[in-house]
């Protein structure tokens, strides 16, 4: 498999890659040790000790082998089987043939049987019955021969508490590990989410805390932060100061021109009109949702209030679906404000609009659809730049605005770190604007 398609399987989070890291060693170094453990000092030491034993069974048959009789045999192996440690019996005629008995899990016992069939060529049987002792059958001249010696001669006495103690330490300190990983991530994920609300449009405090790089980006996020804010400010009160000054000359203007012929200052009233609706224009752009602060939304009465304000200027207004009536937090005037526009836009470039919401448990989906001529998909990205008139695309006779509707709902949607997506609608036939906001 290709490094790229490895990427799928990989954890999405810092945590869960930092605890992968973490265990890659860990598990391989247990696998190590336990296959080294395994191999040199259970299979080597076993097969060692089960060819000393062998060398005392050996002796065992040759001194039966001289023998006419079992009792014979029996009382000749006394000498030999006292300071050996070892039981010899013979088994009686009727006596059923002896089968293997070794456990499940007995590696040892596995390998004392493989070492002793190899070079015990009478060997009839190698029985495990519990871990104090080991019987061992064979073949002699006189019938069968049974052995009966302490295990710990032939396997290590609790080979598995090396490996249990491996295993329950590194879980420890894994679980230690864990502990101190989580809180080392921490002050990361506090700065995730200090960022993720001034992306919404709240200023969330943060205190700097963590590891020396963590602190350093943490520092250049709150100098981003005061960055971002002052040059917000500044924006709303250029915007707020030149909207303002300028309403004075045109407020001179229309005085001036209101003492001409009517039939003369036409033409020029409209162009004050115009400057006027920009200047409006302006002041809204300028009070985006940067300048106020989140509060509890009622969608569900926000809607029905901003339609019934639509319907009683006697507009085609419909109140969609409401998935909810959930309070939410949001920048209540900012959103109502881009619900309005999207709407306008709707009844000023078709007959008939429609709002929907739709709330789940990760976003906000605020869906405003028109049956006027729409946008070409090819001019969606251009619809949402600030001063940006689409004449050819919608209707010119329903008017053409000075191109900042749009804008100002794009803007509210990234405040709140969603989105203003552009589409047409399947019902209406016209534009379809979604207004995408995240939770929390």
């Amino acid at each position: 498999m290709s490094p790229r398609g490895m990427k799928r399987y990989m954890p999405r989070s810092l945590y869960g890659r930092a605890a992968l890291i973490l265990l890659l060693p860990v598990v391989a170094l247990q696998l190590v040790v336990s296959v080294s453990f395994v191999k040199r000092d259970l299979e080597d030491v076993t097969a060692q000790m089960s060819r000393t034993i062998l060398r005392e069974i050996n002796l065992l048959h040759d001194v039966v082998e001289q023998e006419e009789t079992q009792d014979a045999a029996i009382a000749r192996l006394q000498p030999y089987i006292g300071p050996l440690n070892i039981t010899a019996r013979f088994l009686p005629q009727s006596a059923a043939s002896p089968k293997d008995i070794l456990g499940l899990g007995d590696f040892s016992g596995r390998v004392v049987q493989k070492t002793l069939q190899k070079n015990l060529p009478n060997l009839l049987a190698v029985q495990f019955p519990n871990n104090k002792e080991v019987r061992i059958f064979t073949v002699t001249h006189l019938g069968s021969f049974e052995i009966l010696l302490d295990q710990r001669r032939l396997t290590a006495a609790a080979p598995h508490q090396l490996i249990l103690t491996l295993v329950v330490f590194s879980l420890l300190m894994t679980m230690i590990s864990f502990v101190y990983m989580r809180n080392q991530l921490r002050p990361i994920k506090r700065l995730a989410r200090a960022a993720q609300a001034f992306g919404r449009g709240r200023s969330m405090p943060y205190v700097l805390s963590g590891a020396t790089e963590v602190r350093a980006a943490g520092q250049a996020f709150l100098d981003m932060r005061a960055r971002i804010e002052r040059q917000i400010e500044q924006r709303t009160l250029i915007l707020s100061g030149v909207s303002h000054d300028l309403r004075t000359p045109l407020t001179r203007l229309k005085l001036g021109l209101s003492l001409l012929d009517e039939e003369e200052i036409a033409p020029l009233l409209r162009d004050v009109d115009e400057m006027q609706a920009l200047l409006d224009a302006f002041l809204d752009f300028a009070r985006d949702s940067s300048t106020s602060r989140p509060e509890a939304v009622d969608l569900k009465a926000m809607a029905e209030g901003v339609v019934g304000d639509w319907q009683r200027q006697g507009k085609d207004v419909m109140l969609g679906d409401i998935a909810t009536a959930e309070t939410v937090t949001l920048n209540g005037a900012g959103i109502r404000r881009a619900v309005q526009n999207l709407i306008s836009n709707g009844v000023r470039y078709g007959s008939r609009a429609r709002l929907s919401i739709f709330i789940s448990s990760a976003s906000i989906q605020i869906c405003v659809e028109d049956d006027g001529p729409g946008i070409p998909e090819e001019l969606w990205d251009e619809a949402v730049r600030p001063f940006t008139r689409l004449d050819p695309a919608r209707n010119q006779n329903k008017g053409s605005g000075v191109g900042l509707g749009l804008a100002i709902v794009a803007d509210v949607a990234r405040a709140h770190g969603g989105v203003l997506r552009l589409g047409k609608s399947e019902d209406l036939g016209g534009l379809k604007a979604e207004l995408v906001l995240g939770r929390d």
